[in-house]
């Protein structure tokens, strides 16, 4: 099953922001699945889901939010790296 969110804004944003209703509305997705994904709170597999793209398409244009693919402290990446 799958859920769907309606979020209202004013008519005045696509253009505002230079864009069409549709690019804006994509760009919103993009944003609040690249943010979800910042914050932890979602796999990068499950952010690509939930805007219809595959993983690989949503990590390379995490560069395009300044998100890094990988971010992890330096201590877990050397723990991994000891692990490895």
């Amino acid at each position: 099953m799958s859920l769907q969110l309606i979020i209202n804004y004013p008519e005045t944003f696509p253009d505002a922001l230079g864009k069409t209703k549709e690019q804006f509305e994509q760009e919103a997705k993009w944003a609040m699945a690249v943010k979800l994904y910042e914050l932890k709170q979602l796999s990068s597999g499950m952010a690509a889901a939930l805007i219809g793209v595959d993983r690989v398409t949503f990590l390379l244009k995490l560069n395009d939010y300044e998100v890094p693919i990988i971010d992890l402290s330096e201590a877990e990446l050397l723990s991994d790296l000891n692990n490895a």
